[in-house]
C-alpha cells in the first residue's frame, strides 16, 4: 500500500464554462463571478490540503458572434493571468442550426460548441500526476468525460506505488440541474454560502452589457 503523505499538494483545474453553468442553475448567478483562487483555497482549507496552483480553462466566443462575451473573457483572462493563474482558452466553434418557431418562419442560428477543453484538462491532470507535481487533483467540473482521467490517475498511483487522489468540486443546491460529481472521484459539494464567499468583487462585463 502506498504511504499517504502528511502534506498533500493540491492543484485545482477549473472548467470555467462548466462551473459557470452549474453555479447559474444552483444559485442564480448570471455571469461567472466566482474567484477561482478563492474557491481553490476554500476547498483546500476544508480538506486540509496545501494549495499549490490554479489552472483555468475556457472557451471564448468569436467577436463576430458574441461581442459582449468576447470582451468579457478578454478582460477576465487578462486579470487571471496577472493573478498568477495558468490560463488555457480555446476559440468556440459554431454550428449552424435551423429553428422553426410556432407561428413563425424558419431561421438559422449559430450554436456555440466548446471543443478540446475537457481533453486539455485531462492531459494536464495526467501529466502532472505522472510527473509528481501534485498529490491531489481538484477538478471544478461535472463533465463525466473526465471520469476516464480519474481512472488513469488511479493506474498511475498503482503502477508507481504512490498516493494520489482526484476530487470533484461542484455547486450543490436545491435548484441544481445535476447532483453528481465526476464518477470515480471524491465529491466535494459547494453550497451557496461557500460559493458566495468566493466571489470576485470586480465586474468584468462591458458597460453596454
Amino acid at each position: 500500500m502506498p504511504i499517504e503523505p502528511s502534506t498533500k499538494r493540491a492543484v485545482s483545474f477549473v472548467d470555467g464554462q462548466n462551473l459557470f453553468r452549474h453555479a447559474k442553475d444552483a444559485f442564480g448567478h448570471h455571469h461567472p463571478n466566482y474567484d477561482p483562487v478563492k474557491l481553490a483555497l476554500a476547498v483546500c482549507r476544508l480538506q486540509g490540503w496545501v494549495h499549490k496552483e490554479v489552472r483555468f480553462y475556457t472557451g471564448v466566443p468569436d467577436p463576430k458572434h458574441d461581442r459582449r462575451w468576447h470582451a468579457y473573457w478578454t478582460r477576465r483572462l487578462m486579470a487571471m493571468r496577472r493573478a498568477g493563474i495558468t490560463v488555457t482558452h480555446r476559440r468556440l466553434n459554431y454550428r449552424r442550426e435551423t429553428i422553426s418557431p410556432v407561428g413563425g418562419s424558419d431561421r438559422d442560428i449559430f450554436v456555440p460548441r466548446e471543443k478540446g477543453i475537457d481533453l486539455r484538462i485531462g492531459l494536464d491532470v495526467v501529466r502532472m500526476a505522472r510527473n509528481g507535481d501534485l498529490d491531489v487533483a481538484v477538478i471544478f467540473s461535472q463533465d463525466q468525460d473526465l471520469a476516464e482521467v480519474a481512472a488513469e490517475v488511479r493506474d498511475i498511483a498503482q503502477s508507481s506505488n504512490r498516493w494520489l487522489k482526484v476530487a470533484c468540486a461542484y455547486p450543490a443546491g436545491a435548484s441544481a440541474t445535476s447532483h453528481r460529481g465526476i464518477n470515480g472521484t471524491d465529491w466535494i459539494q459547494l453550497n451557496r454560502s461557500l460559493y458566495e464567499s468566493c466571489l470576485d468583487p470586480t465586474d468584468y462585463r462591458p458597460a453596454n452589457w
